[in-house]
């Protein structure tokens, strides 16, 4: 049977792919699933990171389905915004009533 992450699993991919096609056809340039390599000693190492959204090349949106987002998930968010040189992320959870409820906006200061 389904356990409580495997649907967690499947809305997230789905509203993903649902936002993902709503901000291109709002024109803006979206790149999905973007590889975050970590460098180490000038050897760039792929350690498995992703960043799940990067809008128009400035904004790092890392999308979640679950019951409230944890000081995990902003670390994780702020995590990638240093590793990528980026300012800006959004933390987006669609595990809410009111989207507008779920999303939390982070700032990296570089």
């Amino acid at each position: 049977m389904f356990t409580e992450r495997s649907v967690q699993d499947f809305w997230r991919a789905l509203m993903k792919l649902v936002f993902f096609y709503e901000l291109e056809q709002r024109g803006l340039w979206v790149n999905k699933q973007v590889a975050l390599p970590v460098t180490y000693k000038e050897v760039e190492l792929e350690v498995g990171y992703r960043l799940d959204l990067l809008v128009q090349n400035k904004v790092v949106v890392e999308l979640k389905s679950v019951k409230e987002l944890l000081p995990v998930h902003t670390a994780q968010l702020l995590t990638y915004l240093k590793l990528s040189n980026h300012r800006l992320g959004l933390l987006i959870n669609f595990n809410v009533a009111k989207l507008t409820d779920g999303i939390k906006r982070i700032a990296n200061d570089l």
